[in-house]
């Protein structure tokens, strides 16, 4: 190590100490830091050629490349490139593909905050989309044009947890010259892997299970080395670069998501059964077993959404909770509860509330990890009240 000068001003800023640490840790560091150094012009340029790994962290860092590439192998995907959250990770993927003028066809069921970037921001650069009911189209033909460039849907729908046949959809795109992208937050890696089935691209709000723990705000996108690669340049020119500690905790999340998956999938099938007995209950959004045959485990994942019979009772039903608390988020260890129409997707219109099912009485369930009696229990007194 060079020697630094004795002046006390100078050693209270150069704080590093000795670079030589032998001993391996056995978790990852956390690599807080906005820019690495070079020993010299000659190590700059091999950093320009890709023959050293980092220069600036929003170009790049060990945090950030190692919860992509985790999430990447987990989905059987070629490459992957975290973002600072799910929306920049989608905003990535959609630019990777589409340009001005291209054309986009997309599920009528999707995330509120994925249509409000479709209309609000796609619409800007000129980019059009049509949205379409997968769940009762029998082809793409009708609805694919000449500059159609994309199809984009969800595995399992936000909120009304609708899954549609993936592999026929997926064939269908890739028979009209389509690059697909899925958005798989809801089933995660654990239950199924898009890309098996010939998605190009996936991509992950990894806030929810891939981090787990409700204390992270990340996004994941994974697919074609090629897509990849262009969807990487946009994260850095946007400015949505993953913090290192956002991505070191997301990694640590992602490192339990099978044991929080199976016990929240063993609660949610349950709950689900307990909510579809209930007198106060008017319908259960769950996957069945029928739609969910293509998934490579017996799970139908842990959300449920589920209507009142009585909409006028939607208030007090979330002031008697008394330990499930309301979050406008989802996937926590915690169970929570969530409002559709107030939150996750205020951006649609009245009508196309209406037309998609989300209505005032509709409550999103985040099932935890939590004992099955007590979760089942304070939904039985609130849904009392």
């Amino acid at each position: 190590m060079v020697a630094l000068p004795e002046r006390f001003e100078t050693q209270t800023v150069h704080l590093k100490g000795s670079h030589e640490i032998k001993d391996v840790s056995k978790t990852t560091p956390i690599y807080q830091t906005s820019v690495f150094s070079f020993p010299g012009l000659e190590e700059v340029e091999q950093y320009y050629r890709g023959e050293r790994g980092y220069l600036y962290t929003r170009n790049g860092n060990p945090n950030q490349a190692q919860l992509a590439d985790a999430v990447a192998r987990l989905e059987q995907a070629e490459k992957g490139v975290s973002a600072a959250s799910g929306m920049g990770a989608i905003m990535a993927g959609l630019l990777a593909v589409l340009s001005p003028g291209d054309h986009l066809l997309v599920s009528h069921e999707i995330y509120g905050g994925t249509y409000a970037l479709l209309q609000k921001e796609l619409s800007r650069l000129q980019i059009p989309f049509d949205v379409i009911d997968l769940n009762r189209a029998e082809s793409l033909a009708p609805y694919v044009k000449e500059n159609t460039k994309m199809l984009y849907f969800e595995t399992i729908t936000n909120p009304l947890l609708t899954v549609v046949d993936m592999p026929f959809w997926l064939k269908q795109a890739g028979q009209h010259g389509l690059i697909t992208m899925v958005d798989n937050t809801f089933a995660t890696p654990y239950l199924v892997q898009p890309i098996r089935y010939g998605a190009d691209l996936v991509v992950h709000s990894a806030t929810k299970y891939i981090g787990g723990h409700s204390d992270v705000t990340a996004g994941v996108l994974v697919g074609r080395a090629d897509l990849i690669g262009r969807a990487q340049e946009i994260v850095v020119n946007y400015g949505a670069s993953l913090s290192p500690f956002e991505a070191w905790l997301a990694a640590r999340g992602l490192k339990t998501l099978a044991v929080r998956m199976e016990r929240q999938c063993d609660n949610a099938a349950q709950v689900a059964a307990f909510l579809a007995r209930h007198p106060a209950v008017e319908a259960v959004y769950y996957p069945t077993e029928a739609s969910t045959a293509f998934f490579h485990r017996n799970h139908q994942g842990a959300m449920i959404s589920f209507r009142l019979a009585d909409e006028s009772k939607i208030y007090p039903f979330y002031r008697s909770l008394r330990w499930i608390e309301f979050a406008p988020s989802l996937a926590g260890v915690e169970t929570t509860v969530s409002h559709p129409v107030t939150t996750s997707h205020r951006a649609f219109t009245e009508e196309q509330r209406r037309a998609t099912g989300i209505t005032m009485g509709l409550v999103r369930l985040s099932v935890g990890i939590e004992a099955l009696e007590d979760i089942i229990e304070d939904l039985e007194q609130a849904l009392s009240c």
